[in-house]
């Protein structure tokens, strides 16, 4: 048996900063004047007094480096301990939520998901929507470390093919990670900064435009309001699609653009096939909601642009129910969302990457049958992909396929109709945040669904975080026997 001291320290002290932090919403709910103020006071105590005896007693079987097993067991374990410690609030206080409720809340809030189980957001405690907007924040920096720092050392998913560029600028390599990571820590917050000032510019007061600078960093997409961004319509919701968009690309690049090479920025190939997807859903929305819809340019611009990156990141803003729209764009933000953003950004979902790795598989493939004696490889950034990589993409598109499936079944078998589990274990496992139809769609939210559902989520947004692999390996007897 391997020893659990190093995981066991490292989730310890998370624990610590993370009841610390609830210090901040009890002192905003505390100059309100809102009883509320005493839960967070509570669950801090209770938080941070966990976390810190758990890293003390762990502290003597620290050591200069993790192992794989180890390592699978903190990626997972991480995301698993801090949504139990991330609901104490939601129990404790204001909105008195259930135990299921409160912590599918804080799930769905560290994995960035955005679906939500609470109504009546606009006379909920300020301290509480700063909560969950504190909890996207915090999953957003913390999925970018897992994606650059553990992902590809796991070897999952493909993002091995990321190893090395994450450490270099310029062509050279920078001393420690721990550079990179205060680097990138400090762009995100200049960003969440500079789109809380934009919101404000754009007409939401100081605390809207803090909650919503903190959601759409971290393309969470929780908001303050049961409208959602149908509370802010016009120039908010351009400022919302352009910093979704920011949020959603390689934050790497923003190192090296920092270090005085913006080349990288520029030609990464995963950003101009991104942008192209969104610059194409967005006509084609457009163009359908005024030929079809009959809707004006602008406003048909405008919800276009809006909605397709809110989706397309991940981030799961609506600003209006876009299954009155008709058939089409129902089917077609589906599909979307399954794209997702860039690696090594806040964004969910598949990621744009690993389709243009399974694209250039498939034309090698469709040559080596028109020329069968030609040798051919699949090519990322122009360079040849490893057949370790391919195998590794191949692997995460099955398990996506098989989990999705199997999600659905199973939200199904608790009494939900079809379009609800399909679009929930869609939604759920891609952590976009609404689904389809009529309860869990744009308009609505997951509140109406039953306990059993609401765990099954919970553990598809767990998985579907963690790019699936890493979740399902610790499962494996060949894991705790190695």
């Amino acid at each position: 048996m391997f020893d659990l001291r190093p995981v066991g320290y490292v989730i310890g002290l998370l624990v610590a900063v993370l009841g610390a932090t609830m210090l901040l919403p009890m002192v905003v709910d505390m100059a309100a004047g809102n009883p509320n103020w005493r839960a967070f006071l509570e669950a801090a105590i209770i938080t941070g007094l966990t976390g810190g005896l758990v890293a003390l007693a762990c502290a003597n079987g620290v050591g200069d480096r993790l192992t794989l097993q180890q390592t699978f067991l903190l990626t997972s374990g991480v995301w698993l301990v801090l949504p139990v410690f991330g609901a104490l609030p939601f129990v404790l206080g204001a909105p008195d939520a259930r135990p299921v409720d409160a912590f599918f809340e804080a799930m769905s809030g560290l994995t960035t998901t955005g679906s939500t189980v609470f109504s009546g957001l606009d006379e909920l405690p300020r301290g509480t929507l700063l909560w969950r907007s504190m909890l996207q924040w915090f999953g957003g920096i913390g999925i970018i470390v897992v994606a650059m720092a553990f992902l590809p050392e796991l070897r999952v998913g493909g993002m091995q093919i990321f190893r090395s560029e994450a450490f270099e600028t310029s062509g050279k390599v920078l001393p420690r990670a721990a550079q990179i990571a205060s680097q990138i820590w400090w762009i995100y917050v200049a960003l969440t900064i500079a789109c809380g000032f934009a919101y404000g510019a754009a007409g939401m007061d100081s605390f809207d435009a803090l909650n919503h600078a903190l959601t759409t960093m971290s393309t969470g997409g929780f908001s303050t309001r049961d409208a959602s961004f149908g509370a802010f319509q016009g120039a908010a919701e351009y400022v919302a699609a352009v910093f979704m968009i920011l949020a959603s690309l390689p934050f790497v690049r923003y190192v090296q653009f920092m270090a005085g090479e913006p080349r990288p920025l520029l030609r990464d190939s995963q950003i101009r096939t991104y942008l192209t997807l969104i610059f194409g859903f967005v006509l084609l929305m457009a163009a359908y909601r005024v030929l079809i819809n009959e809707d004006h340019a602008e406003h048909a611009f405008r919800e276009g642009v809006f909605n397709v990156v809110s989706i397309i990141s991940g981030t799961g803003y609506a600003s209006t129910d876009y299954q009155l729209w008709g058939s089409f764009p129902m089917i077609a933000f589906f599909f979307i969302g399954l794209i997702g953003g860039c690696s090594a950004s806040t964004a969910c979902s598949v990621k744009v990457f690993r389709y243009q790795i399974l694209f250039s598989a498939i034309r090698v493939r469709i040559k080596a049958i028109h020329a069968p004696h030609g040798l051919f490889q699949p090519r990322f950034e122009g360079q040849p992909v490893d057949d370790d990589v391919l195998s590794s993409v191949m692997s995460f598109f099955v398990f996506f396929v098989v989990t999705l499936g199997l999600t659905a079944v199973l939200l199904s078998a608790t009494g939900l109709d079809a379009t609800t589990s399909l679009s929930g274990a869609a939604t759920a496992l891609a952590n976009i945040g609404p689904g389809l139809g009529e309860h869990i769609g744009p308009s609505g939210n997951f509140a109406g669904l039953n306990d059993p559902a609401k765990w099954i989520l919970s553990v598809a947004m767990l998985i579907g975080r963690l790019e699936l692999l890493v979740v399902f390996a610790i499962l494996t007897t060949q894991f705790w026997r190695a």
